[in-house]
């Protein structure tokens, strides 16, 4: 230790005897979990039909077998069990280890049968003697309902095969060794005494039959281990070598494939469900507007670069909400229930605002086909008459954006009459007009907040930050890129930079907090962070960089799209891998592990975007 810059441990038992005991200083000393691959929240029924399992209670155990296993205490306390519960069967998966094969053979092993035989369990117990690979062993622990851990020593400092358990959503009776001290609790399992078959006993007659306690302790243990995976795992020890050298990942802007397994979860046949629980769509949470726009914008800028059948499908699909969504008078019901009734919780200019950046996206993509076009340029049009009566600032953007998509492959003004004369063309004369009246809108906001604010530092359009903060100058960047006015690159370029020096005041994103957001002369809300920010974040710094070509602005989208890949103070992932959804927020101690629609497509969005400046 006095060698070294820092030391690992796997616990914080582990750090205590280091320190205690051993005098080691604790600033040298950082706790890094044991990793365990990222799985999908399991389904128990499912799983076990895969290994033709149904109709068991499962219990395992499982990891290279040797004597310091305790399994015989855990045959021990089976007969009781049996004889109430006869369905369960007890799983010990795993060969013997080579080292004890070659000193001792199977001693241990034929130990085990002859207990078996003793108790009379050989339909209730049974070996896989052989050593698995991690995806067949993942689908045996998606599968157990209960994970019998009887290790022997109590100086256990790590557990692979606890840590795994805990990953896949199993209960778990251990013995109270260092490690599962360290990460077993009621609220996941139950810890008995060492060499203790009656203990055991006691704990699985105490669960088998209560499945609702069983439920719990699933939930808890898997989300409990999300920050174990080999994700966060790998992000900790890079945090942990960067404090004493340099050391810059081999594959710089690596990012994770794009994949839509559960945006396509949460899609009904009727558009993307608002909520989910975990990863379960909430079917009686119905159905908003802004989702259904953020999912057809989404997969309309996937669809330019990777057309497909399936791809059009679903832009049909969330086409043909929002057409449904639109009232007679041209603006929209924001929720419809569940049961596809309209939802009369009053207009919201930010849901009209968001129909016209999906739609204008749809309209200017000339991979659509024509008829997809023609029907979103026949909503479009109903709406636009509401477009300048416009209030939200965060609406007027949306809107600007959706008809900057429009406006850059027509790009009409200034141009003389006879250029406007047909009618396409004074539509498009129409949504460049539009585009210059709201960029005005922002630009007067700003003067008139700028001239009035008490703090001359406050460069922003309100005297507060809440949400999607970063539209507003994105929407004044996309402005100039239509109309060449500078003033509107210059207010864009002045209240990003204020935006920036707030949201990265630490070298990571750290959007602006919805528990109390900021206001001017006070304190900022750090938390909870929320994904559509993020992406937001990533998406104006995104059009900075292609309006300016500065650098910096590149550098920071990427910063901030690292947000949902751990770049944040939890150092965790924010995105879900084994399912392709993002978590829902972001708190100070912990991440909302609900996947709903807004932060998967805010997700996607991001993800998309940075493409652009990989």
């Amino acid at each position: 230790s006095e060698k070294s810059a820092g030391i690992v441990v796997m616990n914080n038992t582990a750090k205590e005897i280091l320190y205690k005991i051993y005098g080691v200083k604790k600033s040298l000393i950082h706790v890094i979990p044991h990793g365990v691959h990222h799985v999908a929240f399991p389904s128990k029924t499912r799983a076990k039909r895969k290994l033709n399992l149904s109709c068991h209670t499962i219990l395992s155990t499982f990891g290279m077998i040797s004597c310091d296993k305790g399994i015989e205490y855990a045959i021990e306390a089976l007969p009781e069990v049996i004889e109430q519960y006869p369905n369960v069967l007890y799983l010990i998966i795993g060969a013997t280890h080579p080292l004890i094969l070659k000193r001792e053979g199977e001693k241990y092993r034929n130990k085990l049968k002859r207990l078996i035989t003793k108790y009379k369990l050989e339909d209730n117990v049974k070996f896989y003697n052989r050593y698995l690979e991690i995806n067949e062993l993942i689908d045996y622990l998606k599968a157990t309902d209960i994970y019998v851990y009887p290790m022997l020593s109590r100086e256990q400092a790590s557990s692979g095969s606890l840590s795994y358990a805990l990953s896949c959503a199993c209960p778990t009776i251990a013995t109270a060794s260092q490690y599962a001290k360290n990460v077993i609790n009621h609220e996941r399992g139950i810890l008995v005494r060492f060499r203790n078959s009656n203990d055991i006993k006691r704990a699985l007659l105490e669960l088998i039959p209560d499945k609702k306690a069983r439920r719990e302790m699933k939930k808890n243990a898997y989300f409990y281990s999300r920050h174990m995976t080999w994700q966060n795992v790998a992000l900790s020890y890079f945090q942990t070598f960067n404090k004493f050298a340099k050391i810059v990942p081999l594959e710089k802007d690596k990012y994770p494939p794009i994949i839509f397994d559960h945006i396509n979860t949460l899609t009904s046949k009727f558009g993307i469900i608002q909520f989910a629980v975990h990863t379960k769509p909430d079917i009686h949470s119905g159905y908003c507007l802004d989702d259904n726009t953020r999912s057809l914008l989404g997969f309309s800028i996937y669809y330019q670069v990777n057309p497909s059948k399936g791809i059009l499908n679903l832009i049909n699909l969330y086409l043909g909400f929002i057409k449904f969504s639109q009232k007679a008078n041209g603006k929209f019901y924001n929720f419809i229930n569940y049961n596809k009734t309209f939802n009369e919780r009053g207009e919201s200019e930010d849901s009209l605002g968001r129909a016209v950046w999906a739609l204008g996206h749809l309209i200017s993509n000339e991979k659509i086909p024509e008829e997809l076009r023609k029907q979103a340029k026949v909503m479009l049009k109903k709406t636009l008459k509401w477009v300048p009566q416009l209030k939200s600032l965060r609406a007027i953007s949306f809107t600007v954006l959706g008809l900057a998509y429009i406006a850059e492959k027509f790009v009409l003004l200034n141009q003389p009459k006879e250029k406007i004369a047909t009618k396409e063309n004074k539509f498009n004369h129409e949504i460049n007009i539009l585009i210059k009246r709201l960029a005005d809108k922002l630009i007067r906001r700003y003067n008139k907040q700028v001239s009035q604010a008490e703090n001359k530092d406050w460069q922003w359009f309100e005297d507060c930050l809440t949400y999607s903060n970063y539209k507003l100058p994105e929407a004044l960047s996309r402005a100039y890129q239509i109309t060449k006015q500078k003033e509107y690159l210059q207010v864009a370029e002045k209240t990003l930079k204020f935006l920036n020096n707030i949201t990265f005041e630490k070298d990571y994103c750290s959007p602006i907090g919805q528990d109390g957001w900021y206001f001017q002369n006070g304190k900022r809300a750090y938390f909870d962070q929320q994904p559509e920010d993020t992406s937001s974040a990533v998406e104006a710094l995104t059009v900075a960089y292609q309006t300016t070509k500065k650098k910096s602005y590149a550098n920071k989208a990427k910063l901030a799209f690292e947000w949902f890949l751990g770049k944040n103070h939890l150092n965790q992932m924010v995105y879900d891998e084994a399912t392709g959804g993002c978590y829902d927020g972001l708190g100070k101690y912990s991440i909302n592990f609900n996947q709903g629609a807004e932060s998967t497509i805010s997700y996607l969005l991001a993800r998309l975007t940075i493409e652009n400046i990989k």
